[in-house]
């Protein structure tokens, strides 16, 4: 049995066969030593989330973008944060992801949302996901999954942040 730390992944495509392609994110996640895959909630079809975004960036295109396919995977991992993030990070870039911009169309995403339950500020690692608490992309996959885990930052559960959220995202279980 590995030891380690429960932690939460968000997972996230736009781009191509996106039901596919977080199904094989999936697959790879499950297939790295020192990360054993728990559970891993349904496909969840969502809007584009249009954070504020620098003047430089057409706020038309980013709102004409595809539908995202979201999904969340508990892992347990003996692996630290940073190293963790790493891997994610290398795993987007062996499935074709390419960064350009903020809100940018992807064809992977892979975000991590929760490490237990620690607070870590450092340079380019921020856990809990500073933006999970007002995303029900995120917080509806994670409730179906482990609704009752507490965001270390607030001291809420999953559920509670969920039912917080105002109306306007909309989320739907992504049927094939």
């Amino acid at each position: 049995m590995l030891e380690g730390v429960l932690a939460y992944i968000g997972i996230g495509s736009n781009l191509g066969d996106s039901p596919q392609i977080c199904k094989n994110a999936i697959r790879h996640l499950s297939h790295v030593p020192d990360v054993k895959l728990e559970r891993v909630s349904s496909l969840y079809k969502t809007e584009p989330v249009i954070d504020s975004p620098a003047d430089s960036y057409n706020i038309e295109e980013l709102k004409d973008q595809n539908r995202f396919i979201n999904a969340v995977a508990e892992i347990r991992t003996g692996l630290p944060a940073r190293s963790l993030l790493e891997l994610l990070m290398r795993i987007e870039m062996q499935m074709g992801r390419v960064r350009t911009y903020t809100g940018a169309p992807r064809i992977i995403d892979l975000d991590l949302l929760l490490y237990g339950q620690e607070v870590i500020q450092e340079e380019g690692l921020i856990v809990p996901h500073p933006q999970m608490h007002k995303r029900r992309f995120v917080l509806d996959p994670i409730c179906e999954i482990a609704s009752y885990v507490i965001h270390p930052g607030f001291g809420v559960s999953m559920r509670g942040l969920r039912d917080r959220l105002g109306e306007g995202q909309e989320v739907e279980i992504y049927n094939s």
